[in-house]
C-alpha cells in the first residue's frame, strides 16, 4: 500500500473526524458539561465515523480487514489516545480558560493523529 495515498485519505478522513469531535465538544461545553465529558464525547462521535472509514477505504488491502481484531485494537489506541487528549484539555481549561482549552485541541488532536496514523498503519487495520 502506498503511504502517500493513505496519508492522504487519512488527512481527509481525519478533518472529517475532527469536525465532528470538535463541534460536538464545544457544543457541549458550551451548554455546560464539563470540558473533559464533552472532549470523550466529541471524541466517540468522531472515532465512530472514523474507524469505518479508514478500514474502509484509507488502510484497505489484501493484509488488512475490519472485523472484531481491528475492532479491539483501535479500542485500544483510542482510549490511550483519549485519555491524553483529555487529560491536555483539563489541564488547559483548568490553568486558562475553557476558549484556550477550545483553541488548544486542535493542536493536541494534531499530535495523537501523527501517532495514530502510524500505529493504525502497522497494527490496528493488520489481520
Amino acid at each position: 500500500m502506498n503511504i502517500s495515498r493513505q496519508g492522504r485519505h487519512y488527512v481527509l478522513i481525519g478533518l472529517l473526524q475532527y469536525i465532528v469531535d470538535w463541534g460536538v465538544m464545544v457544543g457541549l461545553s458550551h451548554l455546560g458539561l464539563s470540558v473533559e465529558l464533552a472532549n470523550v464525547a466529541g471524541r466517540v462521535s468522531g472515532a465512530a465515523l472514523g474507524f469505518w472509514l479508514n478500514g474502509r477505504i484509507t488502510f484497505a488491502g489484501e493484509d488488512t480487514t475490519v472485523g472484531r481484531r481491528q475492532f479491539l485494537r483501535f479500542v485500544l489506541l483510542w482510549l490511550c489516545t483519549t485519555a491524553v487528549s483529555t487529560w491536555a484539555i483539563g489541564t488547559i481549561e483548568h490553568m486558562t480558560s475553557l476558549q484556550w482549552a477550545w483553541l488548544a485541541k486542535p493542536a493536541i488532536e494534531l499530535v495523537l493523529a501523527g501517532m495514530s496514523f502510524l500505529v493504525s498503519r502497522h497494527w490496528v487495520y493488520r489481520r
